[in-house]
């Protein structure tokens, strides 16, 4: 495996990520900012934030698949919420659980969470974007 993460003493532990990543592969992908749209482009979950997370999830699996890579070839995620509020981190955290059930797997890699106004269309309540290493 190209990736070993960690959470490194006196970093505190979070569930849901790894606090680093320590990447040895020689190939880099870099997967754009995938949103809850199916294959045929239509909204996946509109109004519905757990439903739009875990299609964002899916999409970044069927990316990393499409380059040779799995989740466990993650480095580094970044997500994107539009109106960010903690109150919603039990629906993203939600919407990931549900997208590891279908992966096989939780995705914990580093990760940074950004609150940002609005997306591409007013329908996208989110986008995750994700960097591999692979061998």
């Amino acid at each position: 495996m190209s990736i070993t993460l960690v959470n490194p003493a006196g970093l505190p532990e979070i569930p849901a990520y790894r606090q680093v990543s320590i990447a040895t592969g020689s190939k880099l992908v870099f997967i754009a900012g995938q949103v809850s749209w199916d294959a045929d482009g239509a909204v996946v979950g509109e109004g519905d934030l757990a439903a739009q997370v875990e299609q964002c999830y899916l999409n970044i699996g069927i990316a990393l698949a499409a380059a040779g890579a799995t989740f466990d070839d993650v480095a580094k995620m970044t997500v994107y919420v539009v109106d960010w509020t903690p109150d919603k981190l039990a629906l993203f955290l939600e919407g990931v659980d549900r997208a590891a059930v279908k992966l096989g797997g939780t995705p914990v890699p580093p990760g940074t969470l950004i609150g940002v106004a609005a997306l591409d269309v007013p329908e996208h309540l989110v986008e995750v974007e994700a960097t591999a290493v692979i061998d």
